[in-house]
């Protein structure tokens, strides 16, 4: 497996990386958010690389691990995994809101890391096998049923007709086609699109799913999951 590490103490990823190794994994090391954020984009022969993991520290030199977060998650759906030293409850459900897979506190111990990286290796492997009929997606253009998702261009088309969205109806619309099928907490979709706490934007939230449903002209695109959030239902082709 291929591993995008994300850390900017040489020392510190020297070790972890030779780690790796030895349990089998290849390991591009990026020691800041633009180049990680670099190592996930297209080359340009189109090709994009593939990453099982990306292990991510949030101290990062040059921008906010958090930041880098939202913005790897809306070009690519490989599960993230937070590394860091930062601790505290809050914290932590920052980054899984924000879209982390998973989060490990520093220090750890090694045998747990590797285990937390198969894990959420499997899970998106059987994510993928379910939703294999629901949904097709390159992590670039996402693809369900007649709606077709462009994340670089922040272009969408329901049967090749162009539907002009606003930022944020974008964003809701390309967050949640990443994963067709998942249900997205209330509490998730404001702080990852929004980047802001659920306390008063709730009623902001249902008026851009409402809007969303009428501008596809696909009311069922959307499914409300009363008490918890919305998912995306990926229609028939």
């Amino acid at each position: 497996m291929r591993l995008l590490l994300v850390e900017d103490d040489d020392h510190v990823a020297a070790a972890l990386s030779a780690i790796l190794a030895k349990h089998g994994f290849m390991v591009t090391h990026a020691r800041n958010g633009e180049e990680a954020l670099q190592a996930v984009l297209p080359t340009a022969q189109g090709e994009r690389p593939s990453y099982g993991v990306i292990l991510l520290d949030l101290g990062l030199p040059d921008q906010d691990g958090y930041q880098v977060c939202g913005r790897i998650r809306k070009l690519t759906t490989t599960p993230v995994i937070m590394v860091t030293a930062r601790g505290d409850v809050r914290s932590r459900i920052h980054g899984l809101n924000l879209g982390a897979d998973d989060y490990v506190v520093k220090p750890y111990d090694p045998g747990e890391l590797l285990a937390r990286i198969h894990a959420v290796s499997r899970r998106r492997a059987g994510a993928e096998e379910t939703a294999g009929t629901e949904g097709a997606t390159d992590g670039t253009v996402l693809r369900l049923g007649p709606v077709t998702v462009e994340l670089p261009t922040r272009r969408v088309s329901v049967d090749g007709e162009s539907v002009p969205l606003t930022r944020k109806e974008f964003d809701l619309l390309a967050l949640l086609a990443q994963r067709p099928g998942v249900v997205f907490r209330r509490e998730q979709i404001i702080s990852e699109v929004w980047h802001t706490s659920w306390e008063g934007t709730g009623r902001t939230l249902e008026v851009h799913v409402a809007s969303l449903r009428s501008k596809l002209r696909m009311p069922a695109l959307i499914e409300t999951v009363r008490g918890v959030g919305y998912r995306l239902v990926a229609p028939a082709a």
